[in-house]
């Protein structure tokens, strides 16, 4: 797997699949500013996957996924800072978002490329309960600013279309059907 992400690693365990975390990665994390939006996780996918940092053995199956929150025509990545997850959490505030995951699986022969989609509606989060939660969970490292497994998620998501798994930045269930195609 060629994510450090945590979160990602526990999920691919839950499978039961043996597998090694190896991030050695030269890809930019950019993309052409006309790509739509609801391609980007799939384009940055795929640059991973090719930016890995070595040839791929014979027999060995590299995975690699990004994932975004889109609110209206809004991108949001991982918070730069502090400031910048609290902006992003207050403007989900009330408002229903897309979370897109785009999976890439390749292997030294063919690759594949797919991506998943749920929505994610926030009730009205107060503006401490906003700082409460980037100042103890520090949420840098997840797109839209935030983790639907804590605190947060707990208190602030009142309804969700689609995935769990794929709202954590994983979609499991289709990570398990390519894998099923590279055995």
């Amino acid at each position: 797997m060629g994510s450090g992400s945590p979160r990602r690693k526990e999920l691919l365990e839950g499978l039961g699949i043996e597998f090694t975390v190896d991030t050695g990665n030269s890809f930019e994390e950019v993309y052409e500013p006309e790509t739509p939006h609801e391609q980007i996780p799939e384009v940055l996918s795929v640059g991973k996957s090719y930016g890995f940092h070595r040839p791929l053995e014979t027999n060995e199956v590299l995975l690699t996924s990004d994932t975004l929150v889109l609110c209206g025509d809004r991108v949001m990545g991982k918070p730069k800072d502090r400031a910048a997850a609290i902006e992003m959490l207050e403007f989900l505030s009330g408002k229903t978002h897309k979370v897109i995951t785009g999976v890439t699986i390749r292997d030294n022969r063919r690759s594949r490329t797919v991506s998943d989609t749920a929505l994610v509606h926030f009730r009205q989060l107060t503006k401490e309960e906003i700082v409460h939660y980037v100042d103890e969970f520090r949420p840098f490292d997840k797109a839209g600013a935030y983790g639907i497994q804590e605190w947060i998620g707990y208190i602030g998501v009142d309804k969700i279309e689609g995935s769990f798994y794929t709202i954590m930045g994983f979609p499991v269930h289709l990570v398990y059907e390519l894998l099923q195609e590279f055995k």
